[in-house]
């Protein structure tokens, strides 16, 4: 779930999994009790006047390669399986028909970060992904054509490829009025340094305000939608902030620098996460609550292994030794292997798929032996009035929200 800021108004862009609607279901069948559950958020969001964005996570076949889009094998099937496209196209027609009549419903996020590219895999530098614009722009053309046929009139927002940050060869010329288009945008350089301080020098270049507002407006995201005069969202952006372990550093300045960037630029945007357990969430649950106590042995298994992608952390020497050696290995009977690149990648199968997977049967045996009423109580550490705040945080956040574009 991620905060909206858009001219004042305030929503939520809702992620969905396909599986919430299909869990052992036929095609184009769908579970009922999902669209319940989804109902209920919608009428807590109605209720305290939030608007939402649906936005699909995960999709038929999986649109991406990495965990992203709860993908533990690496293979991205949707974009060459038409039975897949079907499928993704027939739930969108369906939701699209259940929520046309509700005025909380902001948008249809119809694919969250799409690759579509990479059928079995990344294993090339960023900087050499091509992407194939004519099946992503078919893709989304019959998407947006189901969709409007049921409902003429809520927003269809639609992601850049390569993780939403290519936008270079989409479709512009869509007869729609209601397109909108989001872009991802982690500042990784300042993400994996720590931010020891702000502002700082990274490899050379000096990261204050300026050069946050200069990286955003030479993203293919601001110039595709200013030279084609199209809203832009930038979806996800955010920092390991961790305030409920006391890590704060002066993550805080940095992003209240690419929100005053975004307001400048007049892009409308929303943070990752609403709530997270300690990394990036604006509210983050107390690390000596029951759930954390519950699941400890979870999270130190993760935190040694580093099965969250190295994203916001280094590898533990103990594990950066076997990983490069093994990597190392692999490069010496490939010629032409780029050694960082088959080690980055190399790091997220080993580690963030498959060993990630494998902890999911350690956090679930920790509830096995619970009561129902246990486990209630274990959860409650999730109620907001049991999580984390920071309040100098929230203050920024405020601040921004009230500033008029």
């Amino acid at each position: 779930m991620a905060f909206l800021k858009k001219c004042g108004v305030t929503a939520i862009r809702l992620p969905l999994n396909y599986r919430h609607f299909e869990l052992d279901q036929a095609p184009f069948e769908y579970l009922e009790k999902g669209f319940k559950r989804l109902d209920s958020v919608l009428d807590w969001c109605e209720k305290y006047g939030i608007y939402v964005f649906l936005d699909l996570h995960s999709v038929q076949g999986w649109q991406n390669c990495d965990w992203h889009c709860d993908n533990s094998s690496r293979h991205s099937l949707f974009w060459t399986h038409r039975q897949f496209q079907d499928r993704f196209y027939s739930l969108w027609k369906e939701i699209a028909h259940r929520y046309c009549n509700r005025g909380v419903v902001a948008a249809y996020n119809i694919m969250n970060e799409p690759v579509n590219n990479a059928p079995f895999g990344r294993f090339v530098a960023d900087n050499e992904y091509q992407t194939d614009w004519n099946n992503i722009n078919r893709i989304y053309k019959k998407a947006i054509e189901e969709i409007r046929k049921v409902d003429k009139d809520h927003i269809i927002m639609l992601e850049g490829d390569h993780f939403s940050v290519l936008f270079s060869g989409l479709d512009y010329n869509i007869s729609d009025a209601n397109i909108i288009y989001s872009s991802h945008n982690y500042i990784i350089d300042i993400i994996a340094s720590g931010i020891p301080e702000y502002p700082l020098t990274i490899n050379g270049t000096y990261w204050d305000y300026n050069q946050i507002k200069k990286q955003f407006m030479q993203s293919e995201g601001y110039i595709f939608t200013q030279s084609h005069h199209f809203p832009l969202v930038v979806g996800e952006f955010g920092f390991d902030f961790q305030h409920a372990n006391r890590k704060e550093l002066n993550r805080i300045k940095a992003f209240e620098d690419q929100l005053k960037a975004y307001n400048q630029c007049g892009a409308h945007w929303t943070f990752w996460t609403y709530k997270s357990a300690g990394l990036m969430g604006w509210l983050q649950v107390d690390p000596q609550s029951a759930y954390m106590q519950t699941i400890q042995s979870v999270i130190t298994a993760k935190k040694v292994l580093q099965t969250d992608f190295s994203f916001l952390v280094e590898l533990s020497p103990e594990i950066q030794e076997h990983i490069l050696a093994l990597s190392s290995k692999i490069a010496s009977f490939i010629p032409g292997l780029d050694s960082s690149t088959n080690q980055r990648y190399f790091i997220q199968a080993a580690m963030s798929t498959y060993t990630a997977d494998q902890l999911q049967l350690l956090y679930a045996s920790q509830f096995v032996d619970k009561s129902e009423k246990e486990i209630d109580e274990i959860l409650s550490s999730l109620r907001l009035e049991n999580c984390i705040q920071n309040n100098e945080l929230n203050a920024s956040i405020e601040t921004f929200l009230r500033e008029k574009i």
